[in-house]
């Protein structure tokens, strides 16, 4: 049977029809919906994890139990992991385990857009990078035999085009894998030095055997036309080559850790010429490059950002393709990123911003508190990194005899991930920080994903709920206190007390996203033009639901979540319920 599937699709059925057991995760774009679409299949344990060490960890445990395991994340989740990652290389695992990262070229849901591969080569873990959904389905199954006959955890490498662009799969039947005995074994898998240094030679003995099956493997191909031209390239990239360099040679790479050496200088010494097409960082050219072979690569293509048939062509041969070729191409509006009508965050970012004082901010929907009108936040860096700064900041202000009012803002799920450890040193080095806790009920940036705060597992059984009241009790907070963003006045005065208070405190900003299913605020509000008074402090508001229109102020009903914030701050009763 044949169907579209996107490449994160094809990933979670690769992983059923391979026989795997378990899969945690934690929701990154562009790698959610491997997970979500794993937790389909009644065969496959799934669960989103508290963070992707954690993910990491459990899937590793899983894997020594004897089940095959899988744990996804995005590139910067990686950097979380890190530390299991590198010793897992010298464990080695009992039965296979894949490790997904999805990259994320162009930073359209990202911080950074660091280039994963240089974490496969670092760790001398194996490294797949499937070009479409086809492949992302085969090599999933092909990891699973490569990880158990070499003995180490496999990298598989998305990036964004890959995991949400669809291409026709050909589904196959789930292969039971039977669970594998485990033997205790505490040379193999304690790493303290005496242990860890002869598996050391174990990694590096591995290495050598991986990079022999490399030369062989079929996950790297060649398609000889003619010698003038070849081209190395890997992952989305070789779309675009096909597109763009048609009468070229091709190496395509499918395994680009470790490199197959021995089949790049055979296909260097048939061609003229070699140029290596690869996105963000140099890494096979680098690697040709040191083997002594003449190579060009970054000299045309960028390191920022995506590539694409237009850039490649341009770059190189400095022409742009054939208007005639080219999709009609259409001045749009610009869409700058912005909190959606209702967002509960919309009323702390308006209070923030008329209030003198520094807001660490963190990742997730709350990051969008730094845009326009709010300007609301000072920083953002990586999940959790709101907490632990705002804490730098206050002993650094208090060394310097200097006090300058600061906050930390962070979400819900973020707070589990990374935040509880910050606001732990808080206490624990008598700090002074006030920290805000945006609880909008779910994982929002992401897509609604449940996180251990909710109530709920991925598959929407019921489950204990943190409590992150009694959580922050527990750490050694004393003062703690509930509030609602909409309450405008109730919540600057809350943070005016706590930011006065000389012990630290924590706020817990409460009210569901308005995207949630079960949310509704009924009907949408309208502007009452003989009342309005054109004043324009509800635009102050920054929601797209209110523009101005010539003179007038109106509010588009058409997404108007009917959240009556705006009710709350017209000073002359303008606004209101339609009936």
């Amino acid at each position: 049977m044949k169907k579209l599937l996107l490449g994160n699709e094809a990933v979670a059925r690769g992983l059923f029809e391979a026989g795997c057991g378990f899969v945690s995760s934690y929701p990154g774009t562009p790698s959610t919906e491997i997970t979500e679409e794993a937790a389909k299949y009644d065969e496959i344990y799934a669960e989103w994890a508290p963070n992707e060490k954690v993910a990491m960890e459990s899937a590793f445990g899983a894997s020594l139990a004897g089940t095959r395991s899988f744990c996804g994340m995005k590139h910067v989740g990686l950097n979380v992991a890190a530390d299991p990652l590198f010793t897992l290389s010298y464990t080695g695992v009992n039965a296979g385990m894949i490790i997904a990262v999805a990259d994320d070229a162009g930073m359209h849901s990202s911080q950074n857009e660091q280039d994963s591969r240089h974490y496969a080569a670092a760790s001398k873990i194996p490294m797949f990078e499937p070009s479409d959904s086809v492949e992302a389905l085969e090599f999933t199954k092909l990891a699973y035999e490569i990880s158990e006959k070499y003995d180490t955890p496999v990298l598989m490498k998305m990036c964004t085009r890959v995991a949400h662009s669809q291409s026709v799969v050909e589904l196959g039947e789930r292969v039971e894998a039977p669970v594998k005995p485990y033997e205790k074994n505490i040379a193999k898998y304690v790493m303290m030095p005496g242990m860890a240094k002869k598996r050391h030679l174990v990694v590096d003995e591995r290495m050598r055997k991986t990079a022999e099956y490399a030369e062989r493997s079929p996950l790297n191909r060649v398609k000889y036309k003619g010698r003038e031209l070849g081209v190395i390239t890997s992952g989305i990239c070789y779309q675009y080559v096909r597109e763009v360099f048609p009468e070229a040679s091709v190496l395509k790479l499918g395994m680009t850790y470790p490199l197959p050496e021995g089949l790049i200088r055979e296909f260097a010494s048939k061609v003229d010429r070699l140029i290596v097409v690869e996105e963000l960082e140099p890494f096979i050219e680098d690697h040709i490059r040191q083997m002594g072979l003449a190579v060009e690569g970054k000299k045309y293509f960028t390191n920022q950002g995506e590539l694409g048939t237009e850039i490649i062509r341009k770059s190189f041969y400095g022409e742009e393709l054939p208007s005639a070729t080219l999709a009609e191409k259409v001045d749009a509006p610009a869409r700058p990123p912005v909190m959606c009508p209702g967002c509960p965050h919309r009323g702390i970012y308006f209070t923030l911003s008329r209030m003198n004082i520094r807001v660490c901010g963190d990742i997730g929907c709350y990051t969008l508190g730094a845009m326009a009108p709010y300007f609301g936040i000072d920083t953002c860096v990586c999940m959790g990194a709101s907490v632990s700064m705002s804490h730098g900041m206050e002993k650094a202000d208090k060394e310097a005899g200097i006090k300058v009012p600061t906050v930390a803002v962070i979400g819900d799920s973020t707070f589990i991930h990374s935040g509880i450890t910050g606001l732990i040193d808080i206490v624990y080095n008598k700090g002074n920080s006030t920290v805000i806790i945006l609880d909008n009920s779910i994982t929002g940036m992401t897509g609604h994903q449940q996180n251990p705060t909710t109530g709920y597992t991925i598959r929407m059984e019921e489950t204990p709920a943190v409590d992150l009241v009694k959580l922050g009790e527990a750490i050694g907070i004393k003062r703690i206190r509930i509030e609602d963003p909409f309450d405008l006045k109730g919540m600057r005065k809350a943070i005016e007390e706590e930011i006065a208070a000389e012990e630290p405190s924590l706020i817990i900003a409460q009210r569901p996203c308005a995207l949630l299913k079960n949310v509704n605020y009924g009907a949408p509000v309208k502007i009452d033009t003989e009342k309005c008074r054109k004043c324009g402090s509800c635009m102050k508001l920054g929601c797209p639901a209110i523009f101005k229109d010539g003179g007038a102020y109106k509010i588009d009903s058409s997404i108007c979540a009917g959240c009556e914030l705006c009710v709350s701050l017209c000073a002359f009763g303008a606004i209101g319920k339609e009936k």
